[in-house]
């Protein structure tokens, strides 16, 4: 049988490169190599792509050679600094860059040009997925339930900060949390409690992206649903983050081993199918594709359900939610790779039968 040659691409100029290199060693590990010739191409952070020896584990990829990806249709090669190939006839990609530059539809818009499959959703998904602002936009338009929030933009927080403040908290009342708009990890984002603390949050935040969302803060349960496929889409069972910190911020996610991951979360039957079919229309109103996890906010004491935001790269370890919910829906995570690589040239295959030249009818 001839081994699919898979291009895992990974790390990134984000602040989620480490999260990034972590998802890929796990990645790597359950790629069958009876069935996959995987390359392993990582990002430093200034950008540039290097080719791993074959033999290095993922974290040690940023030493190898340089390497480039050509926007040329059809060659799916690597080539090295000088011109040379270095890898030739990549069937698949696998980018899990999480962040700016690998999540927001820059990297994927290089794999369309160069017509390579990759796993994941498309330019536009993976943009308006990453963009809290405009994600919040269009679920308001779907009919889909949001907090209330309110846009600050690193222009307008320049020219009068504290006539930013007083917009936000005529509009919301606190806690608030204030986002970078373009971000995961819960990197730059704060709690504010206090009216005094609004100002520096903003102008924390707006070190990471020049457009931030304000979101109302609630009492609220962390509940996630992983989402598989294209059409159908799949809805996995429910997963619940529980952390004795504040709220879910960067070292809990990645470092408090006090924090607890519950799957299946509990939580009724009734709201479990209704947030399973909230996740189905929100990955549609957002143009998702082959998978996403979407996080909601459930209000703890009234259940009430808020979709916070859709992930279209989530985090990728083998203890990561979104393999962990699938793996208690009976998808085991190899078994969960294969599916998303085949789901990927799937939909390459359907988007190369569309014309490229006009031809009278």
């Amino acid at each position: 049988m001839t081994k699919l040659r898979v291009g895992l691409l990974f790390g990134g100029r984000s602040v989620e490169h480490e999260v990034s290199i972590a998802s890929a060693s796990s990645i790597f590990r359950a790629l069958d190599p009876a069935r996959y010739d995987v390359r392993l191409v990582a990002i430093d952070q200034s950008g540039r792509w290097h080719l791993a020896p074959r033999a290095l584990p993922p974290e040690k990829g940023l030493s190898g050679r340089e390497v480039r990806l050509p926007a040329v249709p059809g060659e799916r090669s690597l080539v090295g600094v000088s011109g040379d190939a270095a890898v030739t006839g990549l069937d698949v990609v696998f980018p899990i860059v999480h962040g700016r530059g690998g999540e927001d539809g820059s990297l994927q818009g290089l794999l369309e040009l160069a017509e390579i499959p990759y796993v994941g959703s498309g330019v536009l998904g993976s943009a308006i997925q990453m963009d809290k602002e405009v994600s919040k936009r269009l679920l308001a338009a779907a009919g889909l339930p949001i907090l209330p929030y309110i846009c600050v933009r690193a222009s307008e927080l320049a020219r009068d900060s504290r006539g930013c403040a007083e917009r936000v908290l005529a509009a919301l009342r606190l806690p608030v949390f204030v986002k970078p708009a373009n971000l995961g990890s819960s990197v730059g984002i704060h709690k504010v409690k206090a009216a005094a603390e609004l100002v520096p949050a903003l102008e924390d935040a707006v070190r990471y992206d020049p457009k931030v969302v304000v979101e109302q803060g609630i009492a609220a349960r962390d509940i996630e649903i992983a989402l598989l496929g294209d059409d159908p889409v799949e809805a996995s069972v429910p997963g619940e983050i529980r952390t004795h910190r504040e709220w879910y911020d960067y070292e809990a996610k990645y470092v408090d081993e006090a924090t607890e991951l519950l799957v299946p979360a509990p939580i009724s039957d009734a709201l479990t199918q209704e947030l399973r079919d909230t996740a189905i229309r929100a990955f549609r109103a957002l143009e998702g594709r082959g998978f996403a996890r979407v996080d909601f906010l459930v209000d703890q004491n009234t259940d009430t359900y808020y979709v916070n935001e859709l992930n279209s790269l989530p985090g990728f370890t083998d203890v990561s939610m979104y393999p962990r919910m699938w793996e208690a829906s009976g998808l085991s995570y190899p078994a969960l790779i294969d599916r998303l690589i085949e789901l990927a040239l799937e939909s390459h295959r359907e988007r190369s039968k569309l014309e490229t030249q006009y031809r009278k009818p």
